[in-house]
């Protein structure tokens, strides 16, 4: 994951006015915090931040150079959207060190294709694990490439960077191959059954 450098304005006011207002600029409202500190409120700049999450991902580490300040190391915790608009409306950004170990959910993704007849249900979309900060995997691949219908994938079959641990329960279920044709017969079953009742009454 590459380091991304990022110039951010400390914000004076708050609320929701000053929250719009922040937007309308073309700036992101924003919080700092960690290691008990006290919770800086900034706002970071749209287009660089944006581009920041597409290129490294929902876990990006921003270095950022607090106007009138030093620069921080900063995880992205929390990004939250506007659920119709889609824009971002606000950041929280967890203060952390150089070679810290820090917690986050990785997405998964399920490459391959499962043997004949096989039907893949992935029931875990992210892996909790835990990582050095500039070390973060954008993704976590897992294959299921020819696996036989009843194969089923737990997290400890994921393989993890090195350096990075799993958080959590080994044994959750991450991707299940069942037979498809199975659940389709019992699908088209349940149809019928449902015709003939409806027409019985």
């Amino acid at each position: 994951m590459s380091e991304v450098r990022i110039t951010v304005e400390q914000r004076n006011e708050f609320g929701k006015g000053a929250a719009r207002r922040t937007r309308r600029a073309g700036k992101i409202p924003a919080v700092l915090y960690g290691h008990g500190a006290e919770p800086k409120h900034l706002s970071l700049p749209n287009i660089e931040f944006a581009r920041a999450v597409r290129e490294n991902g929902h876990n990006a580490v921003l270095t950022l150079d607090v106007e009138g300040g030093k620069s921080e190391l900063a995880l992205t915790k929390t990004i939250t959207s506007h659920p119709i608009k889609n824009y971002i409306e606000h950041v929280d950004l967890l203060l952390v060190r150089r070679g810290e170990k820090v917690t986050v959910s990785v997405p998964i993704h399920v490459t391959g294709e499962p043997g004949p007849g096989g039907l893949v249900s992935q029931e875990l979309t992210e892996l909790e694990v835990e990582a050095e900060a500039l070390h973060i995997p954008e993704q976590l691949e897992l294959s299921i490439d020819g696996a036989e219908i009843g194969t089923q994938y737990h997290s400890s079959d994921i393989q993890l960077p090195k350096g990075t641990t799993l958080q959590g329960d080994p044994d959750t279920m991450v991707v299940t191959v069942s037979e498809a044709s199975a659940s389709m017969e019992e699908e088209a079953e349940g149809e019928e059954s449902e015709g003939e009742s409806s027409e019985e009454g």
